[in-house]
């Protein structure tokens, strides 16, 4: 994966588990499809390994940080974690059914990426890629926005689901060459601090100086506490989505 991609994220692996979203079980489920051997890339603190587990399935974790798989083990000590990258995977020849990146295929270089995921699975098994992203038509969420800063994520989901038939440039590299999109929306009730803590886990936050960090911090949660309800939550909305990919073969 490129430079900086894991190695400073387990700095702020606390705000990460408590402020990143999991995913939506309709999309998690499109992501899987029929899978059996699973491996999740960039799987930081599990959010979407959890996801992925479940009767019959052998579910692996792969990430480049290795105080992100301790955090995922104490949460999913049935899962086997391996440390390494999307480009120089850790695993044996034909031996998987799916590779999944949640929230991480923009980081990586999608030429080695891609090739490496074809060594990686079985002939014709499934590359997918899922991505959780606020619903910036929501008035508020734009002001997220302007607080925190599009993220490398946001800008490049917007690029690759910009097309009419909701796939724009397409994510892969061959030898995959379909793509098949789902988009799922959905709606996620947090507290103001959950807010803030996700807000501290992007890396807009991990590596700012401490007073841009303590500004944009305040920031969030003095707009978290304009929007939550009477309940105390706020209602985060989100568009999950997956793209799904085989290989063809050469």
């Amino acid at each position: 994966m490129s430079t900086g991609f894991g190695k400073n994220f387990g700095s702020a692996r606390g705000e990460y588990d408590r402020g990143r979203p999991s995913y939506p079980a309709e999309a998690v489920a499109a992501l899987i499809g029929s899978a059996v051997d699973i491996t999740d890339i960039g799987a930081g603190t599990g959010k979407l390994t959890a996801g992925l587990l479940g009767e019959g399935r052998d579910v692996v974790a792969v990430d480049p940080d290795a105080r992100m798989l301790e955090t995922l083990a104490a949460h999913l000590p049935e899962v086997e974690t391996r440390v390494g990258i999307a480009e120089d995977l850790p695993l044996e020849n034909d031996s998987r059914d799916l590779l999944t990146f949640g929230q991480s295929w923009h980081w990586v270089d999608a030429d080695i990426a891609s090739a490496e995921a074809a060594r990686v699975l079985r002939p014709g098994e499934v590359l997918g890629l899922i991505w959780n992203i606020r619903d910036e038509s929501v008035d508020w969420v734009a002001a997220l926005t302007e607080i925190i800063t599009p993220s490398a994520a946001e800008q490049y989901v917007a690029r690759i689901a910009g097309g009419s038939d909701g796939v724009g440039v397409s994510p892969f590299a061959p030898p995959f060459t379909d793509v098949e999109h789902t988009r799922v929306d959905w709606v996620r009730e947090i507290s103001v601090d959950d807010l803030v803590a996700l807000v501290a886990s992007r890396s807009v936050a991990i590596y700012a100086e401490p007073e841009v960090r303590g500004q944009m911090l305040e920031q969030t949660r003095s707009l978290g506490d304009q929007v939550r309800g009477a309940d105390g939550f706020v209602r985060l909305p989100y568009a999950t989505h997956v793209f799904r990919s085989r290989a063809v073969e050469q």
